[in-house]
């Protein structure tokens, strides 16, 4: 028979958060084994990755793939377009009430896994028709509501703000697994129906909801952001950092739908699809993996150097490999590589601001990653690029961020501010034109060599 010791883990805790070690055996077992927060979090991100992955696998098919290129673009822009509204204009009204709310966040989390239920739901119904459309953009506007509301999330659900990367990093090693787990069961259902993959799909986001209802209902930001939160916020490391994420973002943005539009445009079989996100799903597993590894020897700045050359190589080797497996390297390349940088960027955000609340901080820049992901995919949708043109830009856009970043990396070492935006100048000339009585047209016009 065991001993009291035994039962030590899943004794209860007083409300200072101590073991209660005078209790003895519990007896009823279920109430005394309590789950972490980010136990939760974790099988909720699971569950609701896993549907993403079988939505992914139906729609390898659908109409969005019959249809001509020229026929399909305008629409899939017209959605990505309207997709920009709830982030551009909605976040940054609806993000600090949401932040405030007891729950909030944890209520957009439902919110986003029950709506990505109904809209596969509908999905069923309407896959072989032209309401695949607007129904994907709905898809595609909660899963980026998803996203923005977990990155909030995590925080809360860590016990120190040294955990962050950690969770991150399994966090974004699960959704991984999970999507691998549903392939082959998604796959074999879509042989026999591709509804029955989507009913399949909204099942995990029933079971992704249900397991959402069981989040804490924390508040994340009590309060609005006070001076110093924004000061660290908007420190030369955190900016940098920053603006270097975005980057990534955007590049994956761009090729994700480069490389839709691309392989329909030669008439490549579902396998060549599968084979470019299995790859992607590999790279960002890896990614998450190493990642954390890689931390112990590497500082977070050259992490994010690593993840701009390893796309910087990667769109190179695609761009003059030729064939399709070359595009599908470069997929799983930058896999690997988004995952770094995200990783990096946590750790940049929790040592430079240390003061400024997380939860608040990661969901407004996940924010402005999102918006800098629908921007550039709009580019490949609306413009169609060649193949080694489009592998080019990839390799040209990391390769200017990585310059720029090193050159920022650079001057922030030797004490120095980073050069200001045009943005950023002609708000500082509002405000002080504001404050001497001058009206709007007497702003001077933007002066392009201060472009950087």
């Amino acid at each position: 028979m065991s001993s009291p010791a035994s039962w030590e883990p899943f004794r209860s805790s007083d409300r200072a958060g101590a073991p209660n070690r005078s209790a003895g055996p519990p007896q009823d077992f279920s109430r005394r084994l309590v789950i972490p927060p980010f136990t939760w979090l974790a099988r909720t991100h699971a569950a609701a990755a896993a549907g993403d992955a079988a939505v992914a696998i139906s729609l390898a098919g659908s109409l969005f793939f019959d249809i001509s290129p020229q026929a399909a673009r305008g629409k899939v822009a017209l959605y990505l377009l309207l997709t920009m509204a709830p982030f551009a204009v909605v976040a940054p009204l609806l993000g600090p009430a949401l932040d405030r709310m007891q729950g909030g966040r944890r209520l957009m989390v439902v919110i986003s896994c029950a709506g990505r239920a109904i809209v596969t739901a509908f999905l069923v119904m309407y896959i072989s028709s032209l309401w695949l459309f607007p129904l994907a953009f709905l898809f595609l506007v909660l899963a980026k509501a998803y996203a923005i509301s977990k990155s909030a999330l995590v925080p809360t659900v860590v016990a120190d703000d040294g955990e962050l990367v950690e969770a991150n990093s399994k966090l974004g090693l699960l959704a991984g697994i999970a999507g691998f787990v549903v392939v082959l069961p998604a796959v074999l259902l879509k042989l026999i129906d591709v509804r029955i993959t989507l009913c399949f799909a909204v099942l995990l986001y029933i079971v992704a909801t249900g397991l959402a209802t069981r989040l804490r209902r924390e508040v994340v930001a009590a309060t609005p952001a006070g001076p110093r939160e924004k000061e660290e916020l908007r420190s030369g490391g955190v900016v940098l950092a920053a603006s270097g994420m975005a980057v990534v973002r955007a590049i994956v943005g761009f090729l994700t739908f480069q490389l839709a539009f691309l392989l329909r445009s030669q008439k490549a079989s579902v396998v060549w699809f599968g084979l470019v996100l299995l790859f992607s799903a590999i790279g960002t597993m890896a990614g998450n993996a190493l990642g954390p590894i890689l931390r112990r020897t590497q500082h977070e700045e050259r992490m994010l150097a690593i993840a701009f050359v390893l796309i910087t190589f990667g769109g190179l080797l695609a761009a003059f490999g030729g064939g399709q497996v070359s595009a599908a390297l470069l997929a799983g390349l930058v896999g690997v590589a988004a995952s770094f940088a995200r990783l990096a960027f946590d750790a940049i955000v929790q040592r430079d601001a240390p003061d400024a609340n997380r939860g608040r901080a990661f969901a407004q820049f996940e924010t402005k990653f999102q918006i800098a992901w629908v921007a550039a995919a709009f580019v490949p949708v609306v413009i169609p690029i060649p193949r080694t043109v489009g592998f080019l830009i990839v390799s040209v856009l990391a390769a200017f961020a990585l310059g720029s970043y090193i050159v920022g990396w650079k001057r922030i070492r030797a004490g120095q501010p980073l050069p200001p935006t045009v943005t950023a100048r002609m708000r500082a000339e509002v405000r002080r034109r504001r404050r001497a009585g001058a009206g709007w047209d007497d702003l001077p016009p933007p002066d392009p060599s201060a472009r950087r």
